[in-house]
């Protein structure tokens, strides 16, 4: 268990679609509690799976269960290691095109009336503004991540970009899992109904509301670019993990019944080793 206490508090560096969620940065170590049901669960299981994938290691973000005490409250969350280099920042893509065109990215999406025009939309103008070459793909990973563990929190102010001093780019490391796999418990996806019937309701934030249409458009458009290599054992044996076990059987039994069942829906993503 990690005390926390007022003066780590960074609750509103980022924002999200779910809530403010509280969030601490103490000793270089950035720490998120549980808001609206097993969000900690669901950023641990995804960066495990993520190492089992064609993704290298410098790719994403590592996400560690803990019990977090703030307040005289005890909370469940994560764990994550500050990637920042000295003198880098985040830079959401929100911020990134307000900052050069004044105006919302997320509002200029959603005039495009063709689904495919906006993910050609943000890609170009990303690219434009900061230099870096083959965003498509890194797009192409993102959404495909998200297809497969139904992460509808996918918005323009948790996809980013790194930007260090002199204003050079680079790819920010795929983080901010936590409403994938059905976590809010609170009120979308209650843990007394049946997780079949809750799947398809899930809908996707990024350029369309349909998951399945944003990882095709973007894999026509910049083709397949990751590839996943876990097993139902995988599953089972990182949800009986030690790290796991501060969530209830229960909500890591209703994980894997979603995994799985992902795992069967999306199987051309996965290849053995």
């Amino acid at each position: 268990m990690i005390e926390l206490f007022e003066q780590d508090i960074k609750t509103n560096d980022r924002q999200s679609s779910k809530g403010n969620q509280l969030k601490w940065k103490k000793n270089n170590t950035w720490y998120k509690a549980d808001y609206s049901g097993y969000e900690g669960l669901s950023e641990f299981v995804v960066s495990e799976l993520l190492k089992l994938s064609s993704l290298k290691k410098s790719e994403y973000v590592s996400y560690n269960p803990i019990e977090i005490s703030y307040k005289s409250n005890i909370f469940n969350g994560v764990a994550s290691d500050n990637f920042l280099r000295d003198g880098w920042q985040i830079v959401t893509l929100e911020k990134l095109f307000l900052n050069y065109y004044g105006k919302s990215l997320n509002t200029a999406l959603w005039t495009i009336s063709q689904t495919e025009e906006r993910l050609k939309f943000l890609v170009q103008n990303v690219e434009m503004i900061t230099g870096l070459r083959e965003f498509g793909k890194y797009m192409n990973k993102i959404l495909t991540i998200d297809m497969l563990f139904l992460n509808e929190d996918r918005h323009t102010h948790n996809l980013a970009v790194l930007m260090n001093e002199k204003q050079e780019f680079d790819y920010c490391p795929i983080f901010d899992n936590g409403a994938s796999l059905l976590a809010d418990t609170k009120m979308d996806y209650p843990m007394n109904m049946n997780v079949y019937n809750l799947m398809p309701t899930v809908k996707a934030k990024t350029f369309s509301t349909d998951f399945l249409e944003q990882a095709e458009i973007s894999e026509m458009l910049y083709h397949n670019n990751i590839t996943f290599y876990f097993t139902n054992n995988d599953v089972s044996s990182i949800l009986s993990s030690t790290k796991a076990n501060i969530y209830p059987i229960e909500v890591r039994n209703r994980v894997q019944t979603i995994i799985f069942e992902q795992m069967r829906k999306y199987s051309y993503l996965f290849s053995k080793r």
